[in-house]
């Protein structure tokens, strides 16, 4: 199953996306091509990257943690609750890929589609909340780099079938 194929039906309540403040900098500089060199320096330093993921991550998936025990206690409801899911998503989303770990990236990306597109955090909400987030966990614990291969491929659809499950479900 294709990520596209779970969500093309599901209409967006929210759209969770980075906003980029206005550059100053390059408001007074203007803009213009990037230097090939620094391009390939960065390139070099992304590749090269020697920062330890699993600890950054280990927070991110603890706030994950704490918003579903909140969402589940009733002390965050609704709106509140799902925007505290989607953050630690949001970035486990962005900086998975950026750390050699772009199945965390898949697997956050599926979340932030489905915590788009529900509209509470009833309990099978939440639970599938807790199956990505038990996913993530289990790809750093397993310290899975890459794609995962044939695992990473059973697990992302493994919980795009949980998603399409839920909307199957809402309809009836």
């Amino acid at each position: 199953m294709e990520m596209e194929d779970t969500f093309r039906d599901q209409k967006k309540l929210r759209k969770a996306e980075l906003i980029s403040p206005p550059n100053r900098l390059k408001q007074k500089v203007g803009s213009g091509g990037i230097d090939e060199k620094v391009l390939m320096k960065a390139t070099e330093l992304m590749e090269t990257n020697t920062i330890e993921f699993q600890p950054i991550a280990a927070m991110l998936v603890d706030v994950l943690r704490e918003a579903i025990s909140d969402a589940k206690s009733g002390s965050l409801q609704g709106e509140q609750a799902i925007e505290a899911m989607l953050y630690p998503a949001m970035q486990l989303k962005a900086q998975g890929g950026m750390f050699h770990y772009p199945l965390i990236s898949d697997i956050s990306n599926t979340l932030v589609n489905f915590l788009e597109t529900v509209s509470n955090t009833d309990k099978d909400v939440l639970d599938i909340v807790v199956a990505h987030k038990m996913s993530i966990n289990a790809v750093l614990g397993s310290q899975i780099k890459g794609d995962g291969g044939k695992i990473g491929r059973e697990l992302r659809e493994a919980l795009l079938d949980a998603c399409a499950r839920y909307y199957k479900a809402k309809k009836h």
